[in-house]
């Protein structure tokens, strides 16, 4: 009796990950086109189930669907936020100021 070897090698493709324009955008063609799930989900490159998911997620959530899971947020996000933070502590502090300077002039019309 012989043995076949057989490779051990697996054949999955990689994880694929699309943005949430590109789902809300294949949920749309879905819905709009007149193609069936299938042709569309060939032409996509995607899983016709996936559509599938796609389409309740977006109908059930709304704007909510597809979240950024990611864990850290891209850094010119971050960079922005860092200077949104530091725009608003200076926001805050002028007007503390503003408000000091209007009590102490309006003591001194009294």
């Amino acid at each position: 009796m012989s043995r076949r070897s057989i490779p051990m090698t697996s054949k999955r493709k990689p994880y694929n990950t699309y943005t949430r324009e590109f789902k809300i955008e294949a949920v749309r063609l879905m819905d709009e086109s007149g193609r069936s799930a299938s042709e569309l989900a060939m032409e996509l490159g995607v899983r016709r189930n996936q559509l599938y998911k796609w389409k309740e997620q977006l109908s059930t959530k709304g704007g909510e669907a597809f979240p950024n899971k990611r864990g850290r947020p891209v850094k010119e996000q971050q960079s922005e936020l860092t200077t949104l933070k530091q725009e608003n502590n200076q926001l805050r502090e002028e007007v503390d100021i503003l408000k000091k300077a209007a009590a102490y002039f309006a003591r001194e019309l009294k």
